[in-house]
């Protein structure tokens, strides 16, 4: 009954995280139309911001209580949930397409960030001014992709496409108001709830809690975005479904561990460093690999997603066979 319990408080906590992150970033948004804000700003801002909410939080809250492992987990295995889960099943529902353009321009991006954040953990320590580093390092990305989507002007551009698709409804000043705080509200508690039960969970298990997070709780917080990259495969906006996962990534290095390692400055096992940094880093190669494999035009079908989902799959049984 206990166990049960524990699976459903989880369960309820990832549900009420994506519907109260949703409702909190269309409120927000909506106010700042209200006083103003430039439609351009409002969308790049829920872009890179929106997509990794509920990792923040959760990562947040992970280090306020002390359990930045958590956090570490949450933001590694968010990254190889992304490619790995969400990237192999929609291949496996639909093929996607992936133009070069995209990868010429997003993917180093990318690979910089991957590569700094490697060099950022490399001493097994991130420490508050690291996070500080981290999080303009975000700021320069947001920064970067008002400039892209100025220059560009391409209404079927990806970044133009994804802000677009951010802007949020228009609605009176009264409702956005209650949009923005009951979803901080819900935000704030389902993911101070959902930290407790994976740490319950990690207790339960005998697994660390650096376990939990690069299983149970990354792939709870991307589902999300797996519901999204299918709708945007079916809609035949593949461009768009790979530079969420691309953009996604970025987000969950530079702001999930910014965050944590402001407010709790941690370290970090060298296990996970060669493990699952390592894991997450061929993930983000297997993007690029399968982009300019086929012409100009490659296509991620099924083949690869089933590979790309198995290899996700072997990844989560090996972490609940080591444990830690």
């Amino acid at each position: 009954m206990e166990w049960l319990m524990l699976g459903a408080v989880i369960g309820i906590g990832f549900a009420a995280l994506a519907w109260s992150a949703d409702r909190f970033v269309s409120g927000a948004s909506a106010i700042a139309s209200h006083f103003g804000v430039s439609s351009m700003l409002i969308g790049l801002t829920v872009v890179g911001i929106g997509t990794s909410l509920p990792e923040m939080l959760v990562s947040a809250i992970a280090a306020f209580d002390g359990t930045a492992a958590l956090a570490l987990g949450n933001a590694l295995g968010s990254n190889v949930a992304n490619v790995g889960l969400i990237l192999g099943t929609t291949a496996l529902i639909a093929p996607l397409t992936m133009h070069p353009r995209i990868l010429r321009r997003e993917y180093p991006l990318l690979l910089g960030v991957v590569i700094a954040t490697g060099l950022l953990l490399l001493d097994s320590h991130l420490s508050r001014a690291e996070g500080i580093l981290l999080l303009l390092g975000m700021l320069g990305v947001l920064i970067w992709m008002g400039v892209q989507s100025r220059q560009l002007g391409d209404p079927s551009d990806p970044i133009i496409a994804e802000i677009q698709a951010a802007l949020p409804t228009p609605r009176p000043f009264k409702k956005s108001l209650s949009y923005a705080l009951i979803g901080l509200v819900v935000l704030l508690f389902s993911s101070r709830v959902l930290v407790w039960a994976a740490v319950t969970l990690a207790s339960k298990l005998g697994v660390s809690d650096l376990i939990i997070g690069l299983s149970i709780v990354a792939v709870g917080t991307s589902l999300p975005e797996l519901a999204a990259a299918i709708a945007s495969v079916r809609r035949g906006e593949d461009d768009l479904a790979i530079g969420n996962i691309i953009g996604s990534n970025i987000f969950n290095l530079l702001g999930v561990l910014g965050i944590a390692a402001v407010i709790t400055p941690f370290a970090v096992e060298g296990v996970s460093l060669a493990r699952d940094y390592g894991i997450m880093s061929i993930f983000m190669l297997a993007i690029v690999l399968m982009g300019f494999a086929i012409g100009r035009n490659a296509q991620v079908g099924r083949l690869e997603g089933g590979i790309l989902l198995s290899v996700f799959i072997a990844y989560q049984i090996l972490l609940f066979v080591m444990g830690r």
